[in-house]
């Protein structure tokens, strides 16, 4: 296998974008270490993204101006070996450029959530009309697809993908520290997201509130800017990556609450492996990909309903020698399966010029 020697990299945000960060960011130190030449143009900037995370909507010619630096960059495309395209190339208009470069390049397209839906079953009803099928023709024609989680496999397979790969969201364990679990006063359970997944946790607010009447906890989350009603004690801290890990080693139980629809079957559970990364027990609702990262009862539970979520976190909460235990069988299961290593490798086995 001959490693291609130039490669352009198109993800779709900046680094302060979580999935870019993940999907792409993280492997560049790998890549070069292979000697390969890198050259990155992430469709949206840092402006873009600052303003969504402040809840405002970014300036129409500044997005107009990504599209057109999108543009100005595939003309270069013909320089490079390989293109690596995170989930399509322009936003909301026909797959033609994909079209396109599958005939006079080829590309390689990656997948870490459930970007078809929002054309198959988006909020803007003249898309759903005009190119409901738009992801399916980016995977049927690119070279290879790799794909976070079995429901974007389907899809990619379902589609008629030629070669699919599949590549789950992982950490990269010299960033990470296993926790010391011990006997304590009080617990504290947390989760860390962005602020437009913030609203997941309105569904375990009611078992939160039986358990704080209960028992001594705290409620952390990291990134979350504004909270939930809650009447216990909360805390919420700003995320960075560089103090990611510091603020995860704060909580003694990570949980993540999803409800069972199309979107959210599509996400690939990475809350999880940075909790087990840090040795944390988990509580999770059993939506995609979560049945798969969490052994019920093992390293963690799966809690259906407020009953469930109030019982599994109670029995954490009360035995601290549980989550020890939960918690060095997610840190084995991440260390194992889900780190940067494993996948690079998956990432070079690919590869083929």
């Amino acid at each position: 296998m001959i490693l291609p020697k130039r490669i352009l990299f198109l993800p779709k945000y900046t680094r302060k974008g979580a999935s870019s960060r993940l999907r792409t960011y993280q492997f560049l130190p790998l890549w070069s270490h292979k000697k390969v030449q890198l050259t990155i143009s992430p469709f949206f900037t840092d402006t873009y993204l600052e303003h969504i995370y402040a809840g405002k909507k970014p300036p129409y010619l500044h997005v107009l101006s990504c599209y057109w630096r999108r543009l100005l960059v595939l003309l270069t495309a013909g320089r490079y070996d390989l293109v690596i395209i995170e989930k399509e190339l322009f936003p909301y208009l026909p797959a033609f450029p994909e079209w396109l470069l599958c005939r006079l390049k080829g590309y390689w397209v990656d997948y870490d959530d459930a970007v078809f839906h929002n054309y198959d079953q988006g909020k803007y009803a003249v898309i759903s009309r005009l190119m409901p099928r738009k992801i399916d023709r980016v995977m049927k024609w690119a070279d290879l697809v790799t794909a976070g989680n079995e429901y974007l496999i389907c899809r990619a397979r379902s589609a008629g993908a030629k070669n699919i790969v599949p590549m789950p969201t992982v950490i990269d364990p010299l960033r990470y520290r296993k926790k010391v679990h011990k006997n304590k006063a009080t617990v504290t359970i947390g989760w860390i997201g962005s602020p437009s997944t913030l609203k997941y946790l309105d569904a375990v607010i009611p078992a939160l509130e039986t358990l704080h009447k209960k028992y001594k906890i705290m409620v952390l989350l990291i990134n979350g800017k504004n909270h939930p009603q809650f009447s216990g004690n909360l805390k919420t801290i700003p995320w960075t990556e560089a103090g990611e890990v510091d603020a995860l080693l704060q909580i003694d139980i990570g949980i993540m609450p999803l409800p069972d629809n199309p979107w959210e079957r599509g996400k690939c559970s990475y809350k999880l492996i940075q909790y087990m990364a840090c040795g944390l027990p988990v509580v999770a609702s059993p939506v995609g990909m979560n049945r798969e990262v969490v052994q019920h009862v093992v390293n963690g539970f799966l809690a259906n309903t407020q009953e469930e979520w109030v019982e599994f976190l109670g029995q954490l909460i009360s035995d601290w020698k549980m989550r020890e235990d939960f918690g060095t069988k997610g840190y084995e299961l991440v260390m194992g399966k889900y780190t940067l290593a494993a996948n690079f490798e998956r990432m070079l086995h690919s590869v083929k010029i």
